[in-house]
């Protein structure tokens, strides 16, 4: 339960968020927070993740509606794992609370409300939202998970079970 908590808090920020820049600011309008580096910005994308597949937003709800019904099987495969791993569930639910905020955004809109400009010198990072940022999150937490999952040792077997060998 508390998982799917995570993700509706993501959801709600990431919502919250968007409604106070469509409602608040104009296309292209921008509010410096700090200096150059840190600007908030009034955009919409048609597209994905940094503005590429522009116009595709059929293509868009299908995917999306894959990958959270896929999410939310894994989920609970999961979350009723024994051990101490939590952060897999985790990072699954900040995907799931992201993919439903962009998703929301494009089945009623036909756009995602985008508002984080980072620059860094001459260059300007694409500019993105808080459901992006769940995402993105979770995913790296997904790979940490994998990476640090190959590195931990075998579930040691119960004592009362001999140990099964193996003839050569």
């Amino acid at each position: 339960m508390i998982y799917y908590v995570i993700a509706l808090v993501a959801f709600l920020i990431d919502q919250g968020t968007k409604y106070l820049v469509a409602t608040r600011m104009e296309i292209r309008d921008q509010i410096p927070v700090i200096g150059d580096f840190f600007i908030l910005t009034s955009h919409r994308n048609k597209g994905a993740a940094f503005g590429i597949l522009q116009e595709k937003q059929w293509f868009f709800i299908i995917v999306t509606l894959v990958v959270v019904a896929g999410i939310i099987w894994y989920l609970q495969r999961v979350k009723s794992a024994k051990g101490s791993a939590r952060m897999l569930p985790i990072a699954l639910s900040l995907v799931l609370g992201g993919a439903l905020g962009n998703f929301l955004d494009r089945v009623r809109m036909g756009e995602v409300v985008d508002f984080f400009l980072f620059n860094f010198g001459s260059y300007s990072f694409p500019i993105f939202n808080v459901a992006d940022a769940c995402i993105v999150v979770g995913v790296v937490l997904i790979i940490l998970d994998t990476l640090l999952d190959s590195r931990r040792p075998n579930e040691p077997q119960p004592a009362n079970q001999p140990e099964q060998r193996t003839e050569d």
